[in-house]
């Protein structure tokens, strides 16, 4: 029978107290290897260079996700951002980040290629914008490519003013720890088929003044391969750095990585 020693026993101790102090995983011992996002956003309408920040920042606050930002600086409608330029313009990331306002770029090719990557199981999140981008032949009765990636048609908004953000789905992960809440001015785009697509799931709802209700939060299986989290909330600074949209959307994303758990939440953030 082998006996500890008291220097053994006041080593071991040593080391689990520094593993517990540092947030390690004593039982696997390993870092958690951080989830990695590409943010794409850029084109006409917002404050995308203030948005990257509060973006990239508040998702990485309250998650184990690294954000590698791509912005294109162009202000129109009909310019592709640079990072699609090449086939493989995903490699390497663990989920896609589409927050671009490109509504005129409507060539098939480059639509095919933004979205061959998803078409083969690469996570999304769609923020704002992203919805009214690569309005492409049939838009707007057809279902696009891009409608069928998003999982809503919508085709525009009217004045802003506050929205009342309304979740539903009580059992709905993504939800959990949310609550309703009223936003300031803000874009409330509408759903322009009344609906959304059959592979989508409503997890909110937008009210107006003067507006028909819509949905603003869903997710959508797209081609029953790919998860895609959506909210077409986001047009003004103030709703993007705002705790609880950041909490939305990083829970959203940790959604579509089927990594909404302990081990990829920061503490504060459970």
């Amino acid at each position: 029978m082998i006996r500890s020693t008291p220097i053994q026993l006041s080593t071991l101790l040593s080391v689990l107290v520094c593993l517990l102090a540092t947030g390690r995983n004593v039982a696997v011992g390993d870092e958690i290897k951080p989830i990695r996002a590409l943010l794409v956003l850029g084109g006409c309408c917002h404050d995308y260079n203030a948005q990257k920040d509060f973006l990239a920042k508040g998702i990485a606050e309250r998650a184990h996700v690294e954000v590698v930002i791509a912005l294109d600086k162009d202000t129109s409608t009909a310019h592709m951002n640079p990072v699609y330029e090449k086939a493989d313009w995903a490699e390497g990331f663990d989920v896609v980040i589409h927050d671009e306002c490109s509504s005129d770029v409507k060539d098939l090719a480059i639509i095919d290629r933004i979205l061959e990557p998803h078409r083969q199981g690469l996570p999304a999140v769609l923020l704002h914008c992203g919805m009214h981008s690569y309005r492409s032949e049939g838009y707007p009765k057809s279902v696009t490519p891009w409608f069928e990636f998003t999982g809503l048609q919508t085709t525009g908004h009217g004045r802003q003013t506050p929205i009342h953000v309304n979740f539903m789905d009580a059992t709905n992960p993504i939800r959990t720890g949310l609550t309703d809440w009223t936003t300031v001015n803000e874009e409330l785009y509408n759903n322009s088929e009344g609906k959304l697509l059959e592979t989508a799931t409503a997890l909110a709802v937008g009210q107006q003044e003067g507006s028909k209700d819509a949905t603003v939060v869903w997710t959508n299986n797209y081609r029953m391969k790919t998860r895609v989290f959506a909210t077409t909330l986001g047009h003004n600074n103030a709703t993007v750095e705002d705790d609880r949209y950041l909490d939305l959307v990083t829970r959203g994303l940790l959604w579509s990585c089927d990594k909404l758990n302990d081990q990829y939440l920061r503490s504060e953030a459970k």
